[in-house]
């Protein structure tokens, strides 16, 4: 579980509001994140590998069941080829591939929903439900947002995130600090528990990766 936030660090007063579920679909905007430079993959840009005959963006995008005109991209190459896939696709403002959360922030700046349904560009297949399961233990634990936990640890990148924390994310980048973790830990997300789907979460960060998954 996340420890809670050092307190010399900002917070942002709390504000939770109940989502029917049965609206919960239009109120989120679903987020790839592949704007990482691929370095363990040759450089490849991952979310336009090949895997059983597909990119891997189409693989994720069918199991969540996105629809293109909710989906934003994070992506710093080859946008014109992620804009196939989504409504919109933002780039880092920060230089130099500073990882996720720089893409969460573009993301949220764009965003015109309360929510944003975050997985990255390199597991194919995200939980079964993972909108509904997230937005449950949000409910349940009267939290702003959720993220999964597989059984052993916590996948942070897999997560339902506020967007009424882009101010404190946007604090937390400019003082140099990275970290997915330290970032969730200072917004106290819902932990929900996926690990009758633990390989949901496997990524594939090297070629062999995707070879023995084939």
């Amino acid at each position: 579980m996340l420890k809670s936030a050092p307190s010399q660090q900002p917070r942002l007063e709390i504000i939770v509001k109940s989502i029917p579920e049965s609206t919960m679909q239009q109120q989120i905007t679903y987020l790839i994140l592949a704007g990482g430079r691929g370095q363990r993959m040759n450089g490849a840009d991952k979310g336009l590998m090949q895997w059983q005959g597909k990119p891997m963006i189409e693989h994720i995008l069918a199991s969540l069941g996105a629809p293109a005109e909710q989906v934003i991209v994070s992506a710093n190459r080859n946008l014109q080829d992620y804009q196939n896939y989504a409504g919109q696709v933002v780039e880092d403002r920060f230089e130099d591939f500073q990882g996720p959360l720089a893409g969460l922030l573009s993301a949220m700046r764009v965003c015109d929903t309360e929510f944003l349904l975050c997985v990255p560009c390199d597991s194919p297949a995200p939980p079964i439900d993972m909108l509904q399961q997230l937005h449950q233990c949000m409910s349940q634990q009267q939290k702003t947002s959720a993220i999964c936990h597989d059984g052993n640890r916590l996948q942070p990148l897999f997560c339902l995130i506020n967007c009424q924390h882009l101010n404190l994310l946007e604090q937390f980048l400019q003082q140099g600090r990275r970290k997915v973790h330290d970032f969730m830990q200072m917004i106290d997300p819902a932990i929900c528990d996926f690990s009758s789907q633990a390989s949901a979460f496997n990524n594939f960060n090297r070629p062999e990766d995707m070879q023995d998954a084939q």
